[in-house]
């Protein structure tokens, strides 16, 4: 399709500004551009169908199958935006007194009292604005938790080999050194391995449960333990916890503090560079380290604000992206006691039930139980036809369906890590194995056809390795204009 630019012609318009009614301003040579951007003139209707052909081009949860494992991208409840695009909260401003943005306030102090108790943390920050922000943050508790009791040698934070790759990037960020203990035969962490990696320098580990293989790590207690018993603090990745939410909480399996990514268990929206929230959580005795400031309540019942004892300061600008946390109390209030517990229930049951389908056909990275999501290895299918993992997602683009995660865990070899949630129908499912058992018929019979795959989409396989060194990141009017 044409960009903007290529639609674009001299003197084409698709508004009337008005006269100004005000004085105008002057400003300093020194600070005005020396030409007039390059800006697309294009008329309204020409930009109306340029923004409509993009959106039918894209692949949404709102457009068909989206299973992409370890991400959850599970379907965003229209009352959540409704609420949000309430005017008392959409149109409110982060620097209006308190007394004027009580409803705000309520909304910050409820959703992190709800959170809490999904999580067994006593207090909570929405300051982080995405997932990876969420696990700096949470990192800076334990190096501050550690620092304030003069413990300075606690330098490295353990993180398993399964674990995201968002793990030992924070710590390491967070200015701990990164210790990697590998996975046992059922793909949790290996206790022997652990117990040898901790230590007086041990400043905490890094975990998610269910892990990264979709599976609920059976010795979850006994890791905590010994990582208590160095003297190390547990931080949960909060990534997975849409598999377990009211069923287990990560304050009862040990662990001391927690982000969470609302978008991915709370049904705000995922992605597309948009405003996300990883909201940080924690045990008592680590609130006094939280961001300020905190909401609280006061003894005339209004709400104000209150900075922790020995505040680590601000993560982020004012107090989060609040409308972001407006969408997730919602689904929280609507769900309910009862509907939290139920869906996470369905997520579970939806990825067994699609594993089962596959079972037999495909290879299982394990054979068991797995919680929300599970992993293929394609190993041995392209060592006997040339078919690759990343050969069987591109073909599934030809049936409307967006592919699973490709090669991760990297503990895994070809894989596909599928995560259904629990939004998807059983026809939903039904059509997606059938879609993955025709593709493996079609890689024993004709694998050059899967090599050239998706054939059916605006756009066909890319040369990824030209993408990657010769990325073209603008638009070049030069080129385009002796066209």
């Amino acid at each position: 399709m044409k960009l903007l630019f290529e639609r674009s012609r001299p003197g084409r318009q698709e508004c009337l500004i008005p006269a100004c009614d005000v004085p105008a301003a002057s400003f300093s040579p020194s600070v005005l551009r020396a030409s007039a951007p390059r800006l697309p003139e294009i008329s309204e209707i020409d930009l109306g169908r340029h923004y409509t052909e993009l959106a039918l081009q894209t692949h949404g949860v709102n457009k068909g199958f989206y299973p992409l494992g370890s991400c959850t991208m599970k379907y965003n409840p229209r009352i959540n935006e409704e609420m949000a695009a309430l005017p008392g909260f959409a149109d409110i401003h982060p620097l209006q007194p308190a007394e004027s943005a009580q409803g705000c306030l309520e909304v910050l102090f409820d959703a992190e009292r709800l959170l809490c108790e999904i999580t067994g943390m006593d207090g909570m920050t929405f300051q982080p604005a995405a997932g990876a922000h969420g696990e700096y943050t949470g990192l800076l508790l334990i190096r501050h938790y550690h620092q304030s009791r003069g413990d300075a040698a606690r330098t490295k934070i353990i993180v398993p080999d399964s674990a995201h790759g968002t793990n030992p990037a924070s710590a390491t960020m967070a200015g701990f050194t990164v210790v990697s203990v590998p996975s046992n035969e059922k793909g949790g962490v290996d206790l022997e391995a652990l117990r040898k990696a901790v230590g007086p320098d041990t400043a905490g580990l890094m975990l998610t449960n269910p892990n990264t293989l979709g599976l609920f790590d059976e010795n979850i207690l006994e890791i905590t333990r010994i990582i208590h018993e160095a003297g190390g603090l547990c931080y949960y990745d909060g990534a997975n916890l849409n598999a377990v939410m009211g069923h287990a909480r990560p304050g009862d399996m040990g662990f001391d503090c927690v982000h969470l990514n609302l978008h991915k268990t709370f049904s705000t929206p995922h992605g597309g560079g948009g405003p996300g929230s990883g909201p940080v959580g924690c045990k008592a005795f680590l609130e006094p380290f939280l961001p300020s400031p905190r909401v609280c309540r006061k003894e005339d019942g209004s709400f104000g604000f209150a900075t922790p004892e020995h505040t680590m300061g601000r993560v982020r600008s004012f107090y989060g992206n609040f409308l972001v946390v407006v969408r997730a109390l919602t689904y929280i209030l609507t769900l309910g006691r009862k509907g939290i517990p139920e869906a996470s229930a369905m997520a579970v049951l939806n990825a067994n039930y699609l594993m089962k389908k596959l079972s037999g056909h495909y290879d299982m990275a394990y054979d068991t139980l797995c919680m929300h999501e599970f992993v293929m290895t394609l190993e041995k299918l392209k060592n006997e036809t040339g078919v690759s993992a990343m050969d069987v997602a591109k073909s599934l683009l030809d049936y409307g369906i967006h592919p699973p995660t490709m090669y991760f865990p990297l503990i895994v070899h070809e894989a596909l890590m599928v995560e259904p949630t629990e939004t998807e129908s059983p026809e939903t499912l039904d059509n997606a194995a059938e879609a993955l058992l025709a593709i493996l018929d079609k890689a024993k019979t004709d694998p050059a056809y899967l090599h050239g795959a998706p054939h059916r989409c605006p756009i066909g396989r890319p040369d990824e390795v030209r993408a990657a060194r010769t990325p073209v990141l603008r638009y070049d009017f030069e080129t385009a204009k002796e066209e």
